[in-house]
């Protein structure tokens, strides 16, 4: 009788750690780190999407997983969840970036989503770790670049300018394509942009939509 139970408990969690294990395989923390319940929870989302019968970008997906995940506070009561994607599996987040933003966005109901990649800046003391020329693409400023391109897009950029304040302070100002299909949804993502930019690189910016 007692083997019947536990063959029975066995059968009832074998499909949770099922989902636990395939769950696993969209994270990829550096030196098997723990995962955070965040991460988790983008982690199942990602697979309930994937195994969705309606989603049109399987193959894609199953080609992303995640590497970190954040939550940040975005003006009075919003939040935005900035989700890492390890640089090998951008270009196909990339390819899918507008629709599996909207499919995570309903999963987190409230919440902003933003996808960026990891990228890993050079300082000046590259030749210390035996390299003998350091690629633009690793440069903080390049590496600020494109972050800059993650947090919009696909929304594309097309014009920049630095203010300078009274006290010598920074502000970029993002002028974003208004002819974005996407425009009223991307209106309402304006200070979301400036929250993770500025949670990424501690650089002040402001985006907005040129008037046309």
């Amino acid at each position: 009788a007692q083997a019947a139970v536990l063959k029975q408990v066995a059968q009832a969690s074998a499909p949770g750690q099922r989902l636990m294990i395939n769950t696993r395989k969209k994270i990829l923390k550096e030196k098997g780190a723990t995962p955070t319940s965040l991460e988790e929870e983008v982690a199942k989302a990602l697979f309930d999407i994937e195994v969705s019968p309606s989603c049109d970008f399987k193959a894609e997906l199953r080609e992303i997983y995640l590497s970190g995940a954040t939550e940040i506070e975005v003006g009075k009561g919003g939040a935005a969840v900035i989700v890492h994607i390890p640089f090998r599996a951008w270009k196909f987040a990339k390819k899918i970036q507008s629709r599996l933003i909207k499919e995570l966005e309903k999963k987190f109901s409230r919440k902003h989503v933003i996808l960026v990649a990891n990228r890993t800046i050079l300082d000046k003391d590259f030749r210390r770790k035996g390299m003998k020329v350091r690629p633009r693409s690793r440069t903080l400023t390049a590496v600020h670049e494109a972050i800059l391109e993650d947090v919009v897009g696909p929304t594309e950029i097309v014009g920049k300018r630095t203010r300078i304040g009274t006290d010598g302070s920074k502000i970029l100002k993002i002028l974003l394509d208004p002819r974005d299909k996407d425009k009223e949804h991307v209106d309402n993502k304006l200070p979301v942009f400036s929250a993770v930019y500025k949670k990424l690189t501690t650089k002040e910016a402001i985006f907005s939509f040129p008037q046309v």
